[in-house]
């Protein structure tokens, strides 16, 4: 294959289009989108060999127009539900991911919200803007993440990133994996115990973090039953998928009291509606699927990505390839 197309899936400012150009080099031709417009996707893909795509879900239709397609970069790691991989396995087109690029933003982001959400730091800044005065509101409420009990569900790359993390305020940990788990030199490093349920994580710990990939089994995998096996107070953290959780389910028990918080990175819709009534906690901490969205994690994933391309053009193997009949199998 000769110097590639490259569809950018994305709409964008500018400013990222350069980033992706930057990291293209001379190795590709890169197309960017003017809109956030579906018809003008479908031109764009028809005469592209490569498309990057994202959280914009890239559709059977859009594959089915990429007459030229020979493979879909995933800009990330949760290509699961945003990507339709029956059709990729149909017209057999490649698809890789960027796990590089995505570890780091989303344990630093974890810690983020979880501390935002202890000390309502988003709740306190509005109100400070609007010329409120809370010194003494929240004394009874807030809480410090120091010596906190985390349950991780889900210890892989980005599980393991993330307790590290945590392990910097003293924290202990305990965590569900139903796969191979972390090795026993990353529980010893980290003060990690790994549960033999869910539900044992889930009940022995002040704060959850979600680290797990959007399937069929781990679809509102956290719902009113697993919510109650909370400790009273307890806060939620989610930066993996919005239907993870069963949303009703997690308004209620904020609503009631037994949870202490929430601190969301994805919603079950995106965006989620104006009048979602997790937008009108005060112990809610939200932000746009942006655990990821820095300069430094994109300049690595476009990196990543753009040295692949080169490999599928050189006729060498692809680093970070999804095998699509073990998906399907």
């Amino acid at each position: 294959m000769t110097k590639p197309r490259v569809l950018y899936f994305s709409y964008a400012p500018p400013e990222v289009y350069e980033i992706v150009r930057q990291a293209a080099g001379d190795r590709a031709e890169v197309l960017t989108l003017t809109s956030d417009s579906d018809d003008e996707r479908l031109t764009l893909i028809a005469d592209c060999e490569v498309v990057v795509c994202a959280s914009y879900r890239l559709s059977g239709q859009m594959i089915r127009a990429g007459r030229k397609l020979r493979l879909v970069a995933h800009q990330g790691v949760g290509y699961q539900d945003t990507v339709d991989l029956p059709m990729l396995a149909e017209r057999n087109i490649r698809l890789t991911i960027t796990p590089g690029g995505t570890t780091i933003g989303v344990a630093e982001h974890a810690v983020l919200l979880a501390l935002a959400t202890l000390r309502r730091a988003t709740w306190l800044d509005a109100e400070t803007r609007r010329g409120e005065w809370h010194v003494n509101t929240l004394r009874s409420e807030a809480r410090e993440l120091f010596g906190k009990t985390v349950a991780y569900v889900g210890m892989g790359r980005i599980g393991q990133a993330a307790a590290q993390r945590f392990r910097a305020f003293e924290t202990k940990g305990i965590y569900f994996d139903p796969g191979a788990g972390a090795p026993h030199d990353i529980e010893m490093a980290f003060c990690l115990r790994r549960a033999n349920t869910l539900h044992e994580a889930l009940a022995n710990a002040d704060l959850v973090t979600l680290h797990l990939p959007l399937t069929r089994d781990t679809r509102h995998l956290i719902g009113s039953h697993e919510l109650a096996a909370m400790r009273p107070g307890a806060v939620l953290i989610n930066t993996a998928r919005g239907p993870i959780v069963d949303e009703s389910a997690l308004i209620e028990a904020l609503r009631s009291g037994h949870l202490g918080g929430a601190g969301l990175d994805v919603f079950e819709t995106e965006p989620p509606s104006p009048d979602n009534p997790l937008l009108a906690l005060h112990n809610v901490v939200v932000t746009p699927h942006v655990s990821t969205a820095t300069r430094d994690s994109f300049e690595t994933k476009m990196r990543d990505v753009f040295d692949n391309i080169a490999r599928l053009a050189d006729g060498r193997p692809l680093v970070n390839e999804i095998d699509l009949a073990k998906v399907h199998a």
